[in-house]
């Protein structure tokens, strides 16, 4: 069965505070549906039309599930919590 991704890539962060509150509730969200963090790191080489900012790459079992947790109560409690904080490329993607 193919996976599911969320590849998020941070174009900009202008509240440190809400981002980390909305790490913590996200990082429950995420615990409650099965995914996992691969990648969280602020540590970027950007190419093309790249943007060097925080990119995070979250590992779920199938790409139903990915979806099912971005639309979950938990989750989106988190995304109340970023509120403006961020401006964000978020992206739901289904991989091998």
């Amino acid at each position: 069965m193919k996976k599911g991704y969320w590849i998020v890539a941070y174009r900009s962060i202008s509240d440190e505070a809400a981002l980390r509150e909305y790490g913590v509730l996200a990082t429950v969200a995420i615990a409650e549906h099965g995914g996992r963090t691969l990648v969280r790191t602020s540590e970027v080489e950007p190419r093309e039309a790249g943007i060097k900012l925080r990119t995070v790459v979250t590992e779920f079992e199938s790409f139903p599930k990915a979806v099912e947790c971005y639309e979950s109560e938990t989750y989106q409690n988190a995304l109340k919590a970023l509120g403006s904080a961020a401006e964000r490329d978020f992206r739901i993607v289904e991989a091998f």
